[in-house]
């Protein structure tokens, strides 16, 4: 079984129809999941419940977290570090494997543009730190082979299923109105995206070699 918890999102989705390329056992964990493949299992939970990760997270091989809590530092305070404990709990449990989708918040600013996974780990924002702290979570556990883990990391991502999409509404959506396009920052310098069915494919792939 494959479960994907957070399955209603812009990750999600596409994800579970890269899915299907390698099993028909895909279990959809979110508040209103619908079936992406004929053969998708549904499993209706507030994931903010986390009495019920584990039966969510019973029976599964690999276990993806694409969930987007709310973009706001509190609720990133408040919701991410519990959450992610009873995921790696769950993992544990029942022996599941854990790909968990992350961005690159948790870098020095001296990593950019040239991120490895050997850059250094120095977050310089508060949202940097929550993501560092689940970082730090995952790692613990992969390092006293109690776990088995990839963290995979995107850029700021655009495509379908994609509402809050910056280059989505700062550009497309006002091209497509007729408006000038908008950036964040520097508009001189190159500012890298990625294509939400493009980080499911790897996703989908990289769950191979874990």
């Amino acid at each position: 079984m494959q479960t994907i918890l957070g399955s209603g999102g812009a990750i999600g989705i596409p994800l579970a129809g890269e899915l299907k390329e390698y099993t028909n056992q895909i279990r959809l964990v979110s508040r209103n999941p619908k079936k992406i493949n004929e053969t998708d299992e549904i499993y209706p939970i507030d994931l903010n419940d986390l009495t019920q990760i584990d039966k969510a997270v019973a029976g599964s091989e690999v276990v993806y977290v694409v969930i987007g809590f709310e973009y706001k530092l509190s609720i990133w305070q408040k919701s991410w570090p519990p959450f992610l404990k009873s995921v790696i709990n769950a993992c544990k449990n029942h022996r599941s494997k854990l790909v968990f989708f992350d961005n690159v918040y948790m870098y020095s600013r001296s990593a950019i543009p040239h991120m490895t996974e050997t850059s250094p780990v120095q977050a310089s924002s508060k949202k940097g730190e929550v993501r560092k702290e689940l970082y730090e979570m995952i790692m613990k556990e992969v390092e006293k082979n109690s776990l088995t883990a990839l963290i995979a990391r995107s850029a700021d991502f655009y495509g379908p299923y994609n509402k809050s999409s910056a280059l989505n509404m700062m550009v497309a959506d006002n091209l497509m109105k007729g408006k000038k396009a908008q950036a964040f920052g520097d508009i001189n310098k190159i500012h890298t995206y990625t294509f939400t069915p493009d980080a499911a494919k790897e996703l989908s792939i990289n769950n191979m070699n874990i």
